[in-house]
């Protein structure tokens, strides 16, 4: 039987399937391509400053100083989240253009991207944890 013809049968399981599929590719992606100790570096120091900024949140220049600091990093941290990013664009977008041609024709048509956003955020969010990407 071919994919369209799963799909057409049961668009909601299928299109869950997918996006866990989707979801997965681009963890493994993000995981091999991130320096994941480094961004643990920056994230923690992040926390340290902010922690500093509620202790200092009566003097407006030492809050000036720390978020001068804070914003020093968010090169480096744009850079690594680009990364995986570039790699998984282009056959996203691939793929959601055929999901819409494949899905127009299902009883979900009108709700597909719906049930696709809700479910990858789902799947992100435990696969996520389990390859320790936070």
């Amino acid at each position: 039987m071919p994919i369209t013809e799963l799909i057409q049968a049961n668009p909601r399981t299928a299109i869950i399937i997918l996006s866990l599929i989707v979801t997965l590719f681009i963890t493994v992606v993000t995981y091999f391509m991130t320096d994941r100790v480094r961004m643990k570096e920056i994230k923690d120091k992040q926390k340290a400053l902010r922690l500093e900024i509620k202790e200092f949140k009566h003097d407006p220049a030492k809050i000036m100083e720390l978020n001068k600091q804070m914003m020093e990093d968010m090169p480096e941290q744009l850079k690594h989240s680009f990364k995986p990013m570039l790699v998984t664009i282009i056959p996203l977008l691939i793929l959601l253009g055929w999901l819409r041609s494949t899905f127009a024709e299902t009883t979900i048509a009108s709700t597909w991207i719906w049930w696709y956003i809700g479910s990858s955020i789902v799947f992100s969010m435990g696969l996520r944890k389990i390859f320790g990407l936070q």
